[in-house]
Parts: structure tokens; sequence; C-alpha cells
């Protein structure tokens, strides 16, 4: 009974002490296959690159990086990118809310033999919290931005959280 008191301790801090920066949360998801684009750089090119959202809908309905096309993630779909006409040498850049859905989108991208992909490190999270502008589903600029879930929503630490029903 003892060790299993000390096991459940010891895993409790382990999760506890594992999420203290977002570096430490993305290494535990990611596995680094795609580089990532930092907020401050993809300010500085946006206008040059294709931007991708691999949240859910309800989540992009909420807020979106101005331009960005939904691509959704879990009923992704490498036909969807095809509607959107994007040239495979174009750069790419993929984000969610933190960047763990986003490499799961960019590695099927790549896979798919697009050369130029990258993963917004921080993702929408982190370009707000760099206060940079969001927009609605109507293109309004908002304060908005869907939260996830409890569990992701302290890392967005701007704007005002949302959840969905």
């Amino acid at each position: 009974m003892k060790f299993k008191i000390v096991y459940i301790f010891l895993l409790v801090a382990h999760y506890s002490i594992a999420q203290n920066s977002l570096d430490e949360v993305l290494k535990q998801y990611n596995n680094e296959s795609i580089p990532y684009i930092y907020v401050d750089e993809l300010k500085n090119v946006e206008n040059n690159v294709v931007l991708l959202d691999a949240r859910e809908k309800n989540e992009y309905e909420v807020s979106h990086i101005k331009n960005a096309k939904f691509v959704g993630y879990t009923h992704f779909k490498i036909k969807s990118i095809n509607k959107h006409n994007i040239p495979k040498s174009d750069t790419i850049v993929v984000y969610c809310s933190l960047g763990v859905r986003s490499e799961d989108i960019s590695e099927k991208l790549k896979k798919a033999g697009y050369i130029n992909v990258y993963n917004l490190y921080g993702g929408i999270f982190e370009w707000k919290n760099k206060n940079y502008t969001v927009v609605n589903s109507k293109g309004e600029i908002t304060e908005n931005v869907h939260a996830c879930s409890k569990q992701w929503a302290k890392w967005l630490q701007k704007g005002k959280k949302v959840y969905s029903n």
C-alpha cells in the first residue's frame, strides 16, 4: 500500500513539474519532426506564407489568425488541402492552440510532398499572448480565443478564454 501511495505521488509530481514551461509541454507531446517558426518570425512574414489552422471548426470560428485557412484536425484529409490549390513548394505554417495537433497535420503535409512546412511554436495562444490580433468567423477583430480545454487554457495569458459547451 505504501508503494502505491509513493508511486501515485511521484506520478502526480512528475506531471505537475513536466508542464512548467511551454518548451517542456511541446517536448513531451511532439517529436520535433517539423521545424518550428516562432510567433515574432511569423509576424514578419505572415503575408508571404500560407497559414493553416489545424484546430476544430468551433475553435476556428471563435477566432483564428487573419487569412488562415481552416483544415481541421480530427477529420483532416489531405484532399482538404487540394481545394485550396496550394503549390507544394509554397511556405506553409500550420498552427493549433499550442503546436501539438499542428505537428501531426504538418507531418501529413510533408508525407504528401509539401516541402516548406513549419509548425507555429505556441500556436494561436502564443500569437495572442504577444498581443497580435485574431479575427472571428466574420473577419472582425476579437479578444476571444477558444481555450481548447482547462488543461491547455493556462498557456493562454491574454485575450478572453472561450470554451465550447
